[in-house]
């Protein structure tokens, strides 16, 4: 493998300065920093990240854990903090906790011995459910940054990035109520003991509230026969005219199982779901949804992070990622 040394030696020029041209440092001459380039590719010449490391004491590499990746908000995410990575030269390492607390705890513990830099993390669904984060703080008590997205952790202090799930939910109920006059508006769940959860509900209870309506919720969480259950609920509920699904799933189940019932979406019932981009060619027909934008909270992330890494006098902040509410073939 070609060293600096060597690359200089050819050159018969210092190792510092080859060392500068290769990182266009504005000491070196423009004639000398191709030289040095050109050099440098034709012999195939690569940077000892490991010497670069001890020099800096920077891995340049994140640390990603995420809940699951079969969900495609939190796939899209990850797409968005690769490509923000790639774009400021940084590596990133991913963990899956699967939703467990002792995954997400043991993949902190790896990374944390000086693998990476500092950590993107989505915290666990059983991490929020029993309480126990412990092991995110104690992470940040030993100086590694943390950025968290979309599950937060109210109590922990840190950088954040973040839907407003309340305003999202709030306002897409709304529409329903306003434009299409729907009264009978059921909102379905299967994240209900979530962080973003509860603030979705709450959004939705809000806005019923606002309009002398009476609230009707189907949580589905640890229920193992959703489609059923749905199927059941609409059955038994018949004056139901509108759904609100605030998760990724749900509301496709809830268009079919309409459908099977007799019911025409959007004449007889209006639907509404999360997504991205094209979670509407998922349906028949195309379900309307709340765009998360998970690409540009994976990019924010990232940038944020990398921000905290790099800058001494960084402030800790709340970067709210406006979602946006695409209508289509599931609402009039």
């Amino acid at each position: 493998m070609t060293t600096l040394k060597e690359l200089a030696s050819i050159l018969n020029i210092s190792v510092s300065t080859v060392s500068k041209a290769l990182n266009d440092s504005h000491e070196i001459s423009e004639t000398t920093r191709i030289r040095v380039k050109e050099l440098a590719e034709k012999l195939n010449y690569k940077p000892n990240r490991i010497a670069q490391q001890l020099k800096t004491n920077k891995t340049k590499t994140v640390g990603v854990i995420l809940p699951t990746v079969t969900n495609p908000f939190f796939a899209e995410v990850l797409h968005g903090i690769e490509t923000a990575a790639t774009n400021n030269d940084y590596d990133i390492i991913v963990c899956l906790s699967n939703e467990t607390l002792n995954k997400e705890k043991r993949s902190l513990e790896l990374l944390s011995n000086g693998s990476v830099d500092g950590f993107i993390i989505a915290v666990a669904r059983e991490s929020q459910v029993v309480k126990d984060t412990k092991h995110i703080q104690t992470v940040l008590d030993s100086k590694i940054p943390v950025l968290m997205f979309d599950r937060v952790v109210s109590d922990i202090e840190c950088d954040k990035v973040v839907v407003d799930d309340f305003k999202s939910v709030y306002e897409a109920t709304e529409y329903l109520i306003k434009e299409e006059k729907r009264k009978q508006i059921l909102l379905v769940s299967n994240i209900e003991e979530l962080s973003v959860g509860k603030l979705r509900i709450k959004g939705y209870e809000k806005v019923i509230e606002d309009n002398g309506l009476t609230p009707q919720i189907l949580k589905l969480a640890n229920d193992p026969n959703v489609h059923e259950t749905i199927y059941n609920y609409l059955k038994e509920n018949s004056n139901i005219d509108a759904i609100v699904s605030i998760d990724h799933i749900t509301g496709i189940i809830a268009i079919n199982m309409a459908k099977k019932l007799g019911k025409k979406v959007p004449e007889d019932i209006s639907v509404i779901g999360f997504g991205y981009e094209h979670t509407n060619l998922l349906s028949s027909p195309k379900i309307s949804i709340i765009h998360q934008k998970a690409h540009k909270i994976g990019e924010m992330s990232m940038k944020l992070l990398i921000d905290n890494l790099n800058k001494e006098d960084h402030k800790q902040q709340t970067i709210v990622v406006p979602s946006e509410l695409n209508l289509s073939g599931s609402t009039k």
